[in-house]
């Protein structure tokens, strides 16, 4: 049995996030350690980390420098310890009246127990304040070259941790005491072995540096603990014995934060309780960001949720999954429902969305939900400035936290930034409409890293880049060895990567992100899914079946499309009972109602062309306005001759990804992907039938292509985008960024 007795700020909750969780977790797994918080903090400002389902509870507390003594499950006082300390006390009050007068002495304002906080400055006649406490039976003592605490005599952290250790009956070789500033010396006074963490005051060093019984640890706070209990002989057991009950997974990589505005989790009520699942996102960007903490990297996942204003509790840090990242840790920054749909439903929707995607007519800039806005990215950024290790590397997502760059520079210069748009990135002369260009583009020269999907987007961010300061060139590539150049709408044949803004030298990439493959062919292969495919291709027949799957958006342009469909159809009157389109429109997140108008005139679309065209054998569009679960939008995939996929923007586009992902697994691959030019994926699958959904004729003419393809040309179109979609997966995605953030940081 062991007594770990340890200071808490810089000592137990300091150090990397990786030795804090490592130690936390030795002491929760070993019986035969106990703890002793022991702080000059009161004991308010304690009660928040017992409800930390991190850090472990401790079995003592001794907090307001020593002069209060508790049991850690119970919080009733320790007796006979605190009577006696509370006899040497004359009380705040009277020592307030006696220090009122004093020049250079300020109360401190904090909750405390027979003890007297002050600040001092260098006005104050020390010796004499220590007159007055002696006078009352009470010590000075001073702290950080600021803080004055005025104690009963005799009392101090070392004093009743010793009382605390006789009562308990432990034995001197059995007590382990750390702590990082001179306001723990006397922990060192008590004749226990003791640890002086890395990085703590150079007083304490120049204190202890002859002690016989101190070491003096190499790595800062949790870390220099987990350091002493190697080093002593009688402590390095209990080491020993958790290592071999569980193995112990650190990977000694970097620490890294991921800064999203979604939490890498989804939730649903069982039984009236609330329970976390794994999340549904189909497109596997979620999991495959945890992937990075699957072999026990450092990390915490910074994400927002919705949180009563009537509960007062504090949000604490929890594990996501502690089994498969045991150190990874999602930090929740609670915000009401109203908050978010401000910031998310309403303003990010309604004044960038419009904007990135150049539909500038719809953008409306509201000055104060844009403070509103700036105030929750000040948020994101001040817990990401808590939770980073020294030169931990920080990866924020999407443009609703542009400005966490900026502020997080200020709090934490020390960390590397990289940031990646899930979104387009429009040209400057639209970017620039937004009233507050000047301070997202000084947010975001504060990142080391900023990428992109495409190359196209890189260089309009730089055009943005040059209409608010000098921009210097330093590396340019060729596009075309991933991307189309000359060939489509939103080619480019050079990419800027590297530039100069200022002092600082920014890293730029173009990195689309890709599907899980592995996923898809999983869902693919199950027993129920080959069971629908073939029910449901029993069911179409020999029509040929073209699918449509987007979010009900205006970019994506629902209405044009069905007004396209319904032109061939009156057209070619021969395609009548042989085409089919399903049409799978996914609702928009609750509460956004500037999609309201855009989906009465979709329904109304497909309702007239449905009641011109149906007969009681066919009808030209099956019409779906809900969400789909992803293992049936597989067999969809599965069953359809063509993807007609025809944004009028769009960042990248998935869906069209994952068909090829789908069509490419059968054994003769086939299928013809008809794809917008102004979707971004469009310069990465150069065998995709391209179409200007902004032209009906032209959407038309390449729909009738893809209807009259060839057999032959179908096949070798689909083996050779399935080359693509299978090499540049969703895990390449990832990788490549980290290597890139983490190749900036070295030139930054």
């Amino acid at each position: 049995m062991m007594l770990l007795a340890t200071d808490l700020d810089g000592t137990f909750l300091g150090g990397k996030s990786v030795d804090k969780l490592k130690l936390y977790r030795l002491i929760r797994q070993n019986e035969n350690i106990q703890l002793a918080f022991v702080t000059g903090r009161g004991l308010e400002s304690v009660l928040p980390l017992l409800n930390d389902p991190i850090i472990p509870s401790p079995e003592y507390i001794i907090c307001d420098v020593g002069a209060t003594v508790l049991d850690g499950k119970t919080l009733e006082p320790m007796e006979p310890i605190q009577s006696l300390i509370e006899d040497k006390w004359p009380g705040i009050f009277t020592i307030r009246q006696a220090f009122n007068d004093i020049e250079g002495l300020q109360f401190q304002e904090v909750p405390q127990q027979r003890r007297c906080s002050f600040y001092y400055d260098d006005n104050v006649d020390i010796e004499k304040v220590k007159q007055i406490a002696e006078s009352h039976g009470c010590k000075v003592l001073l702290s950080a070259g600021k803080y004055l605490d005025i104690l009963p005599k005799g009392t101090n952290k070392g004093s009743t941790l010793l009382q605390l250790v006789d009562q308990l009956g432990f034995s001197e070789g059995k007590v382990l005491v750390a702590g990082d500033t001179l306001n723990d010396l006397s922990l060192y006074e008590t004749g226990y072995q003791g640890v002086v963490v890395g990085e703590s005051e150079d007083a304490l060093y120049e204190a202890t540096k002859d002690n016989p019984l101190v070491y003096h640890a190499k790595a800062p706070g949790a870390g220099g603990i987990i350091e002493a209990i190697r080093y002593y002989p009688m402590f390095k057991k209990h080491y020993k014995e958790v290592i071999t009950k569980k193995k112990e997974k650190q990977s000694g990589e970097t620490q890294l934060l991921m800064v999203y505005h979604r939490l890498p989790f989804d939730k649903e009520v069982v039984g009236g309780e609330v329970r976390r699942i794994p999340p549904r996102s189909p497109n596997g960007i979620i999991p495959s960001l945890l992937g990075f903490f699957e072999k026990g990297r450092s990390g915490v996942w910074v994400g927002e949720d919705v949180v009563d204003r009537k509960n007062t509790r504090p949000v604490q840090n929890e594990y996501i999954d502690e089994d498969k990242y045991p150190n990874l840790i999602a930090s929740i920054i609670p915000l009401s429902k109203k908050d978010i749909d401000l910031f998310y439903r309403v303003f990010s929707k309604e004044a960038f969305w419009p904007t990135i995607f150049s539909f500038i007519d719809r953008a409306k800039f509201n000055h104060d939900h844009w403070a509103h806005y700036v105030n929750i990215n000040r948020l994101f950024a001040q817990r990401v400035a808590e939770q980073a290790d020294h030169g931990a590397l920080v990866w924020i997502h999407e443009y609703n936290l542009w400005m966490v760059p900026g502020f997080l520079r200020q709090l934490r210069p020390d960390v590397k930034i990289g940031f990646f748009h899930h979104t387009a990135f429009p040209p400057a002369d639209i970017f620039n409409i937004i009233p507050w260009r000047r301070e997202i583009i000084g947010s975001l020269l504060q990142c080391d890293f900023i990428s992109f999907h495409i190359p196209r987007y890189v260089e309009n961010f730089v055009d943005v880049l040059r209409s608010h300061a000098p921009v210097k060139v330093i590396k340019r590539i060729n596009a075309a060895k991933q991307f189309l150049t000359y060939s489509c709408a939103l080619g480019i044949d050079q990419m800027t990567k590297e530039i100069e803004v200022g002092n600082r030298l920014i890293r730029l990439g173009a990195q689309p992100v890709g599907i899980n493959n592995d996923n898809i062919k999983r869902i693919y292969e199950l027993k129920k899914t080959k069971q629908r495919i073939a029910t449901w291709q029993k069911r179409t027949g020999d029509k040929q079946i073209i699918l449509s799957i987007e979010r009900l958006d205006y970019v994506k342009g629902p209405l044009e499309k069905i007004q396209a469909f319904g032109e061939l159809l009156q057209e070619h009157p021969e395609l009548h009972g042989k085409i089919e389109l399903i049409n799978i429109c996914t609702p928009p997140s609750q509460g956004m109602r500037i999609y309201d108008k855009v989906q009465q005139e979709l329904d109304r679309a497909v309702g007239e062309i449905n009641g011109k065209y149906s007969n009681l054998e066919w009808t030209p569009i099956r019409y779906f306005f809900r969400a789909v679960p992803f293992e049936e939008v597989i067999a969809y995939y599965a069953i359809a001759d063509i993807a007609w996929i025809t944004p009028l923007r769009d960042g990248l586009n998935l869906v069209a990804k994952e068909y090829v992902g789908v069509r490419g697994l059968k054994d003769t691959p086939d299928g013809v992907l008809v794809l917008s030019e102004f979707a971004g994926a469009s310069v990465e699958l150069p065998y995709a039938v391209l179409t200007n959904p902004y032209d009906l004729k032209n959407m038309k003419e390449s729909l009738l292509q893809a209807i009259h393809m060839d057999v032959s040309d179908r096949v070798l179109r689909m083996r050779r985008l399935y080359e693509i979609v299978s090499h540049y997966d969703i895990e390449r995605w990832g990788k490549e960024f980290i290597q890139e953030l983490e190749h900036a940081s070295s030139n930054a």
